[in-house]
């Protein structure tokens, strides 16, 4: 099937003398989880639940421990460096030192996996970048410092560079962690519209549960105990999952309303 398949996925850590011996630790285990074209997909979990290591996986930043992983039914496990970063998009948390770099000049190196070391673009180069510029309609930024952009302009030119990569998965480490609530939420809504126009796979993590809840068209909610729920964000909501996973002694989640109360009822 088209979009990103996840089947008995194991992720996890290995050291050195575990690596030479193709054993690990695990943080998540026996992973079967769907993300179709299309669609914007939001990745939930505690602190420490495994988010970040799942996404790492993905990327091909560190290797997966067991199972496999089908983009558009090939083997994404398998790729080489250079023909998956044709495939995958990547903006992470880390907040890039882009030194005289302008903001096109960041997404101009979107199109590395396709020039090669050398760098050198030519006119179908350009006309990638003029597209992945206008898609997060970031047109007025392109010849502005990206030192001296808003974090939330400056996230639009991340997500810019990738699309200029003319990916079919993007994948988004926490990408609103330094953004104000009103960036947060046009950024969740340039990503959903991204996906829909671009037919992209879009898969993010976040800790912004009400809002990924509202914008999503599915979530992967991992329990913090190594397993993972997936389904519709109203489907999760009402099942009780996302309470179990999130609800403390001081606040517990509403399904109704799809926001977090206080339990002794004074306030939301």
């Amino acid at each position: 099937m088209s979009g990103l398949v996840l089947a008995g996925l194991t992720v996890g850590y290995r050291a050195e003398r575990a690596l030479r011996r193709g054993r690990g630790t695990p943080v998540l285990s026996g992973i079967d989880a769907v993300a179709g074209r299309g669609e914007l997909t939001v990745l939930l979990g505690p602190n420490g639940a495994g988010k970040s290591t799942l996404l790492r996986t993905l990327a091909g930043l560190q290797p997966a421990l067991g199972g496999s992983v089908a983009l558009d039914g090939g083997d994404l496990l398998a790729l080489r460096a250079p023909a998956r970063a044709r495939r995958v998009g990547v903006v992470l948390t880390d907040r890039p030192d882009p030194g005289l770099l302008t903001g096109r000049d960041v997404v101009e190196l979107g199109r590395l996996p396709h020039t090669g070391g050398g760098g050198v673009l030519g006119p179908a180069d350009d006309a990638a970048v003029d597209t992945a510029i206008d898609a997060v309609r970031a047109g007025p930024l392109a010849g502005r410092p990206l030192a001296r952009l808003s974090d939330g302009e400056r996230q639009r030119m991340m997500v810019a560079r990738a699309l200029a990569q003319q990916p079919t998965l993007l994948l988004l480490d926490e990408p609103s962690a330094f953004l104000d609530v009103a960036a947060r939420v046009a950024l969740l809504g340039l990503l959903r519209r991204l996906a829909r126009e671009q037919d992209l796979c879009v898969l993010l993590s976040t800790h912004d549960l009400e809002l990924a809840l509202r914008l999503a068209d599915r979530a992967w909610l991992l329990d913090g105990a190594g397993g993972i729920v997936t389904g519709t964000p109203g489907g999760l909501a009402a099942s009780g999952a996302v309470g179990a996973a999130f609800d403390t002694d001081e606040l517990v989640f509403d399904p109704g309303s799809g926001t977090f109360r206080l339990r002794s009822g004074d306030g939301a």
